[in-house]
């Protein structure tokens, strides 16, 4: 199978402007003979500003799934161009609201995921499960954002039969406990045609890419699957992001990532062969689950804040 994942720079809340570059960008990966196309997390509506949002301007920008213009319209650019589509809005159901993941084929919904971790925003409910789902003969899972960051949902989704993990981003250039992280400098972005090489330089540096290769392969390589990662370019509210969107193997390599600072798509064959071949296949086969089942079930009482959450964002 052909995947794509592509990057772009979103517009806050402007549904149709977004819409607009997912139309165009899965066209161009259509014309790429790609078979699917995955867009980063909340790319419908834009994330970073949700923060700021009251519950009367949250509940207006959410809609039902699959009742809503968004879904309607994810679906006509799915059938317009002959290729299943997965990418993020705001979903209100009754009195909740979440961050909501879909993959629609066509006129079809075929899978609906929410965040399990939602921080952005006090006004979102966490999801209350994993997904699991078939899409062109693959077994296929999601898990957004800081879902990833908790391993057991990454194992979790891989033992009940995921070969393909979709893993749709806004991270990286904030704030962190680890040395190197933090914002990168607007003057950077805005330089970029000048000057990309000091962009380039920030975003691959543990602000950006350097950050993700501390984990991003390894849960892939550790569960024995695909993943399919992706993550805006340029700004999503206040917050500069870095791209590099990209595929990874089960063996912890990147098959192909997007290295411009544009809008853009990148294609990977997948094949299934490597899973079985794949050492996390083997480790997931040998594990002796009565040595902790009751270690890993444990209570936990922690909760969801990312550092950047605790910085002062006004000065960006």
């Amino acid at each position: 199978m052909n995947l794509a994942v592509a990057q772009f720079q979103p517009k806050d809340g402007d549904k149709t402007y977004n819409l607009s570059v997912i139309d165009e960008l899965t066209g161009r990966a259509k014309a790429q003979k790609a078979n699917l196309i995955s867009f980063h997390e909340m790319s419908i509506t834009a994330y970073t500003h949700t923060k700021d949002l009251d519950l009367y301007a949250l509940k207006a920008l959410a809609e039902e799934v699959p009742a809503g213009s968004s879904t309607k319209k994810l679906m006509q650019i799915s059938s317009k161009h002959g290729i299943p589509i997965l990418a993020g809005l705001v979903e209100i159901e009754g009195d909740k609201i979440y961050n909501t993941y879909i993959c629609v084929d066509q006129n079809r919904l075929v899978a609906k995921y929410r965040k399990l971790h939602p921080f952005i925003n006090t006004h979102m409910s966490p999801g209350a499960g994993y997904v699991l789902f078939d899409l062109l003969g693959w077994k296929c899972g999601i898990l957004i954002c800081y879902d990833n960051n908790v391993i057991e949902n990454v194992r979790a989704t891989a033992l009940l039969g995921a070969e393909i993990i979709f893993a749709p981003h806004v991270t990286g250039c904030t704030p962190s406990a680890m040395p190197g992280r933090g914002y990168v400098e607007d003057s950077k972005w805005q330089n970029r045609k000048e000057d990309p090489v000091s962009l380039r330089m920030e975003f691959d540096g543990p602000k950006g890419r350097g950050w993700l290769m501390k984990w991003l392969p390894a849960r892939a390589y550790d569960n024995g699957v695909y993943y399919a990662f992706t993550n805006p370019i340029g700004y999503d509210g206040e917050h500069l992001k870095c791209g590099n969107s990209m595929i990874i193997d089960p063996y912890g390599e990147i098959l192909s990532e997007i290295r411009s600072f544009d809008d853009d798509i990148t294609i990977a064959k997948i094949v299934k062969d490597k899973i079985q071949l794949s050492g996390g296949y083997r480790y997931r086969k040998a594990r002796r689950t009565a040595l902790y089942k009751d270690i890993i079930g444990q209570e936990n009482l922690g909760t969801t804040k990312p550092q950047w959450l605790n910085s002062d964002c006004s000065s960006l």
